[in-house]
């Protein structure tokens, strides 16, 4: 699915058991190895001092906050940062599916492209093919869809292989 003309995008895929509906756990697994749990201390690239973040419930991010990007493929809750310090995505975008059925995972992975796609613009002040910077999502996944009623797709932005400092919002970059 990625294409030479993306230089970043991945999906990570939101998935609900029903443990974690008791405990209010939600957690998110997927093709790519981010935010666990137990998420490592952030530190600054050019000082090595540790930056403070908090780990926030997945399904509770909203447009403008920013991440770090850690190892693993479960987790219950992402490691938040303050968006002055370095980070690896900021939540440019958010939106709801529509239905009742679950219509699979490539036709969810195509309605979150092309929406994040038509998101990226407006916030970042240029076209996606002419920036920097790269983006990826969380969508549901069936067990989600089905026992959490979860249709949230939440986009990202980020720099490849890079931390970003501040917001990406209107860059132009």
């Amino acid at each position: 699915m990625t294409t030479s003309s993306r230089p970043f995008r991945m999906s990570t895929k939101a998935t609900l058991t029903v443990a974690a509906v008791l405990a209010f756990g939600l957690s998110l697994s997927g093709c790519t190895a981010l935010f666990p749990s137990s998420a490592p201390p952030a530190t600054d690239s050019q000082t090595g001092e540790e930056i403070e973040q908090t780990d926030t419930d997945v399904f509770t991010l909203s447009v403008g906050q920013c991440l770090n990007d850690t190892d693993g493929t479960e987790v219950t809750e992402v490691p938040i940062v303050d968006c002055a310090d370095e980070h690896d995505f900021e939540v440019y975008g958010e939106f709801e599916l529509a239905g009742d059925e679950y219509p699979g995972d490539d036709a969810i992975d195509e309605q979150a492209d092309a929406q994040c796609l038509d998101l990226f613009q407006p916030f970042v002040g240029i076209s996606y093919d002419d920036s920097v910077y790269g983006y990826t999502y969380f969508t549901p996944t069936e067990g989600s869809w089905t026992d959490g009623d979860d249709r949230l797709v939440s986009c990202l932005i980020g720099m490849p292989n890079e931390k970003v400092t501040g917001t990406l919002q209107g860059v132009a970059k």
